[in-house]
């Protein structure tokens, strides 16, 4: 489809990235392994492009990014603040409107009543850099008129002061930057949390580890509760860690979007899965992980019923990274080393 601005999760893949972002991609190829992933529609890049060169038309937009020195950040807010309202606040293209009210449409007659908007920048999760947690992600939206609006709202957090910042100094051309929007049923998550199919503290392959809180993941990757955190061997599926503490709120849906909520007493110190999950938990990570054929970082939520849902799933980046630096620069000539040290025993 690609005369559309909008395409389906099971149409996309990482072949895609640059039309679908990373997000979109990755949910397209967990969706095409197989695996349990809440229905969606990914709003292409191509209808991020026609919104900016409408403005591009009024006055310089990425011109104007490539002249902010990433060190002046009074300045930086400043045409940052102004980029964001330009990109929020301007309509959307008539045909782009078009199609993504009809594809929210059919993803409403599919029972859908709520949704998660969130960005999918083409750049994010990039083998060489991580933008995840740079644009914005907005839940529990209702109604078309609000899904039109968190779209341009996605587009806009390209333009945040830690996002521009963040390309300027990884001298990111601006001109290849584009974003695309996951839109994608909502969970009305029991359990929701993140799971690693490396150790996150050692690099561990061996070992995956599973963090969890009652209620919607946001509140485990705000840092707003201390997940539950277990340990598991990836082949055996032996426990050997389980780390259960206190949760005192959660983030559960509400008449406004997401609420916060205490945990009732009776749950505080309950964890907040159970063995069997665990182990369901360990074998999608294992999948997954074999899949895309590199450790993963993966997002997932049980629902109300027990069932297991992927939210998103991306290469683990710390550990890659570290065993990516060379441990002394290689040399031009390869006896240059052999020479040196018997040169320096002369």
């Amino acid at each position: 489809m690609a005369d559309s601005h909008v395409d389906w999760f099971e149409n996309i893949g990482l072949a895609q990235r640059t039309e679908v972002g990373g997000k979109g991609g990755s949910l397209g190829e967990l969706v095409r392994a197989g695996h349990p992933v809440p229905p969606g529609f990914v709003v292409r890049t191509g209808a991020f492009e026609r919104h900016i060169e409408a403005l591009e038309r009024q006055a310089p937009l990425r011109g104007a990014v490539e002249r902010l020195d990433p060190d002046d950040l009074d300045a930086l807010r400043i045409a940052c603040g102004a980029l964001r309202e330009r990109v929020e606040s301007a309509p959307l293209p008539p045909e782009v409107e078009l199609e993504v009210l009809a594809a929210h449409a059919q993803l409403c007659s599919q029972g859908v009543a709520t949704v998660a908007v969130r960005s999918s920048a083409t750049t994010e999760d990039a083998v060489d850099a991580s933008f995840a947690g740079l644009q914005d992600t907005y839940l529990w939206v209702r109604g078309a008129r609000e899904v039109l609006h968190k779209v341009r709202s996605c587009w806009a957090s390209l333009y945040s002061v830690d996002s521009v910042s963040y390309r300027l100094r990884k001298q990111f051309p601006e001109r290849e930057v584009a974003m695309a929007v996951v839109v994608q049923a909502m969970v009305d998550a029991r359990t929701a949390g993140v799971m690693f199919t490396r150790s996150p503290t050692s690099g561990d392959r061996s070992v995956i580890t599973i963090e969890g809180a009652w209620g919607l993941g946001s509140a485990v990757v705000s840092g707003e509760v201390t997940p539950d955190r277990w340990v598991l061997g990836k082949i055996t599926g032996e426990i050997t860690r389980r780390d259960i503490s206190p949760k005192l709120i959660r983030h559960v849906p509400g008449d406004s979007g997401v609420e916060e909520q205490p945990v009732p007493q009776d749950m505080r110190s309950q964890p907040s899965l159970n063995d069997e999950e665990l182990q369901a938990l360990r074998n999608v990570g294992r999948a997954v992980e074999r899949h895309y054929g590199c450790p993963q970082d993966i997002e997932w939520a049980v629902d109300k019923a027990g069932r297991i849902q992927l939210l998103q799933s991306r290469p683990e980046t710390v550990w890659a990274s570290k065993q990516a630096v060379p441990v002394a620069r290689a040399a031009d000539n390869p006896l240059h080393h052999v020479m040196t040290i018997f040169g320096g025993k002369r």
